[in-house]
């Protein structure tokens, strides 16, 4: 599946996941006696009408066998975000069911954690495609888990640079799943949605919560905004799982996003929810510097497992860690803050954000 192309000018770059795997054996973080490494097989069909149009669908296999048609644009194919690709049906058939077994694997006992890293396509919409996301697979498992236990509550939590809008959609009048999306404002950054003041409707209200963030956020900043909100928030609403997006574009690097952050508080965010309790399933989601998110993904699997990385071949390659010339020798970022008026603008929004959501959400949950 890594070697999927988008196109070779198309940022999302489904390689990735061989990066990180490569680091992932050099950093001895497999082989392991608990671990199990399968290749995905596709979702049923017939599952995708949980969330998604049956025209939508058809449109899709249409385009998966690169057949083009006017109306496609309609539903979001072959816009450049989201191209008209020959296989891409069954690709995204295929990712959708690597995240619905890991689901299904942790909810039986078999797992207390899992890690699909094509997974996470959370702005496909019910009757397009859009940001890259053609299927979206973590709504896809969370439903099909609720048509099994209707008592089931699950915890998403996006971590993600871009905001998880069509998550959001799907689960946006829906009690049993707690929505929590850090992400740069929707002023600044696609796709402009994720105020605040989305928190859900009807039943649901409450059950969505959107953190905005300044461009700049600094670690510091996220911090202490993941501190207020995501612990006591999923604390309280006890869920049975938690998905968790580990997008890896918030950082500093890449290309398409303003966030500033290293992946220091990349695992500190992921160390804290496994602290938390229920099992965890990471999701990929996005990540536009190669390297940089293949180091995140790869530090993913060690928090997941609790394992500490080691370089088997330190000192062999020149220090050279992976990637470009300028990488450091570690998989670890070095500390790096913002400074000046820009991080004052982000401190500021961060406290007015956190001080509205303790307000109007934090009632709702007994907190």
């Amino acid at each position: 599946m890594g070697r999927f192309s988008f196109g070779p000018h198309h940022p999302f770059k489904p390689e990735r996941v061989l990066k990180t795997y490569d680091l992932c054996l050099r950093y001895g973080l497999l082989g392991y006696p608990w671990m199990t490494i399968l290749a995905p097989d596709p979702i049923d069909s017939g599952l995708l009408t949980l969330f998604h149009e049956p025209e939508y669908i058809r449109m899709l296999k249409e385009a998966d066998q690169g057949k083009v048609e006017l109306a496609m644009l309609a539903h979001g194919l072959g816009t450049p975000d989201t191209p008209i690709l020959k296989g891409i049906y069954n690709w995204s058939l295929r990712a959708g069911g690597g995240t619905h077994f890991c689901l299904q694997q942790i909810l039986a006992g078999a797992a207390r954690a899992a890690f699909n890293p094509l997974g996470g396509f959370h702005h496909a919409m019910p009757d397009h495609a859009e940001g890259f996301c053609y299927l979206n697979d973590g709504v896809l498992a969370i439903k099909a888990a609720q048509m099994q236990r209707p008592d089931l509550k699950v915890a998403y939590v996006d971590l993600d640079a871009h905001h998880g809008n069509g998550v959001q959609q799907a689960f946006y009048q829906d009690p049993q799943v707690l929505f929590i999306s850090l992400h740069e404002t929707g002023r600044t950054l696609y796709p402009w949605s994720g105020a605040e003041t989305e928190t859900g409707e009807q039943a649901g209200r409450g059950f969505t919560v959107n953190v905005p963030l300044e461009p700049d956020t600094d670690d510091e900043i996220y911090n202490f905004v993941f501190d207020a909100l995501v612990p006591p928030l999923v604390g309280s609403f006890a869920p049975h799982v938690i998905l968790a997006e580990l997008g890896a574009d918030t950082l500093a690097s890449d290309p398409l996003t303003h966030l500033k952050l290293t992946n220091n508080t990349y695992q500190r965010s992921l160390k804290s929810l496994l602290a938390l309790g229920p099992p965890v399933l990471g999701l990929g989601g996005g990540g536009y510097d190669l390297y940089r998110t293949a180091r995140c993904w790869t530090l993913a699997w060690a928090i997941l497992n609790n394992l500490e990385p080691q370089d088997e071949y330190a000192g062999s390659v020149g220090g050279m860690m992976f990637g470009p010339e300028n990488e450091v020798g570690s998989l670890f970022d070095h500390p790096y803050h913002t400074t000046g008026e820009t991080k004052a603008k982000a401190w500021a929004e961060a406290r007015r954000v956190v001080d509205y959501l303790q307000k109007e959400i934090f009632p709702l949950h007994g907190l």
